[in-house]
Protein backbone atom coordinates (compact mmCIF):
# COMPACT_ATOMS: atom_id res chain seq x y z
CA UNK A 1 0.00 0.00 0.00
CA UNK A 2 0.93 3.55 -0.73
CA UNK A 3 0.76 7.18 1.56
CA UNK A 4 -2.31 7.55 -0.54
CA UNK A 5 -3.99 4.72 1.22
CA UNK A 6 -7.33 4.94 4.14
CA UNK A 7 -5.75 2.54 7.46
CA UNK A 8 -8.94 1.71 9.84
CA UNK A 9 -10.29 -0.86 12.03
CA UNK A 10 -13.41 -2.55 11.12
CA UNK A 11 -15.90 -4.79 12.02
CA UNK A 12 -16.98 -7.81 9.98
CA UNK A 13 -20.53 -7.31 8.89
CA UNK A 14 -22.82 -4.58 7.50
CA UNK A 15 -26.63 -4.25 8.25
CA UNK A 16 -28.30 -4.12 4.48
CA UNK A 17 -31.63 -3.81 5.01
CA UNK A 18 -31.90 -5.79 7.91
CA UNK A 19 -29.53 -8.43 6.90
CA UNK A 20 -25.78 -8.61 7.67
CA UNK A 21 -23.66 -8.94 5.33
CA UNK A 22 -20.11 -10.04 5.34
CA UNK A 23 -18.91 -6.63 4.35
CA UNK A 24 -16.51 -4.12 6.04
CA UNK A 25 -17.98 -0.38 5.69
CA UNK A 26 -15.15 1.84 4.52
CA UNK A 27 -15.31 5.52 7.16
CA UNK A 28 -15.31 8.91 5.69
CA UNK A 29 -15.23 7.15 1.90
CA UNK A 30 -17.48 9.92 0.47
CA UNK A 31 -14.30 12.16 0.89
CA UNK A 32 -11.71 9.61 0.63
CA UNK A 33 -12.79 8.69 -2.99
CA UNK A 34 -15.09 11.93 -4.38
CA UNK A 35 -17.99 9.75 -5.14
CA UNK A 36 -21.16 8.34 -4.41
CA UNK A 37 -20.40 5.48 -6.54
CA UNK A 38 -18.62 2.84 -6.80
CA UNK A 39 -15.09 2.17 -7.19
CA UNK A 40 -12.00 -0.02 -7.63
CA UNK A 41 -9.42 -0.12 -5.01
CA UNK A 42 -6.70 -2.30 -3.54
CA UNK A 43 -6.90 -3.57 -0.44
CA UNK A 44 -4.80 -4.91 2.78
CA UNK A 45 -7.18 -6.70 5.31
CA UNK A 46 -4.92 -7.86 8.39
CA UNK A 47 -2.20 -8.81 5.85
CA UNK A 48 -4.43 -10.81 3.00
CA UNK A 49 -4.27 -8.23 -0.04
CA UNK A 50 -7.16 -8.24 -2.79
CA UNK A 51 -6.02 -6.25 -5.72
CA UNK A 52 -8.84 -4.71 -7.69
CA UNK A 53 -11.89 -5.03 -5.86
CA UNK A 54 -15.03 -3.20 -5.68
CA UNK A 55 -16.01 -1.16 -3.02
CA UNK A 56 -19.57 -0.97 -3.77
CA UNK A 57 -22.21 1.84 -2.27
CA UNK A 58 -24.19 1.17 0.76
CA UNK A 59 -27.06 3.08 0.60
CA UNK A 60 -26.22 5.80 2.95
CA UNK A 61 -23.31 7.63 0.79
CA UNK A 62 -20.46 5.26 2.20
CA UNK A 63 -18.76 2.21 0.44
CA UNK A 64 -18.22 -1.51 1.61
CA UNK A 65 -16.06 -4.16 0.42
CA UNK A 66 -17.36 -8.00 0.65
CA UNK A 67 -15.10 -10.41 2.04
CA UNK A 68 -16.13 -14.25 0.45
CA UNK A 69 -16.34 -17.33 2.23
CA UNK A 70 -12.65 -18.09 0.72
CA UNK A 71 -11.13 -14.63 1.71
CA UNK A 72 -12.78 -15.31 5.44
CA UNK A 73 -11.32 -18.51 5.60
CA UNK A 74 -8.04 -17.41 4.93
CA UNK A 75 -8.42 -14.51 7.62
CA UNK A 76 -9.81 -17.11 10.28
CA UNK A 77 -12.47 -14.30 10.65
CA UNK A 78 -16.36 -14.30 10.29
CA UNK A 79 -19.29 -11.52 10.85
CA UNK A 80 -18.48 -10.04 14.40
CA UNK A 81 -15.04 -10.32 14.35
CA UNK A 82 -12.69 -7.34 13.65
CA UNK A 83 -9.79 -6.94 11.03
CA UNK A 84 -7.21 -4.06 10.25
CA UNK A 85 -7.72 -2.56 7.02
CA UNK A 86 -6.02 -0.54 4.10
CA UNK A 87 -6.97 0.29 0.89
CA UNK A 88 -6.36 2.97 -2.10
CA UNK A 89 -7.80 3.69 -5.42
CA UNK A 90 -7.16 1.88 -8.47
Amino acid sequence: MSQADLRFDATIGVDIKGEIWSCIEIPNSLDFFGTRKSVRVDAEIDGIRLENVGAMVTGSGGHMISLSAKVRKQLGKEIGDIVRVAVAPR
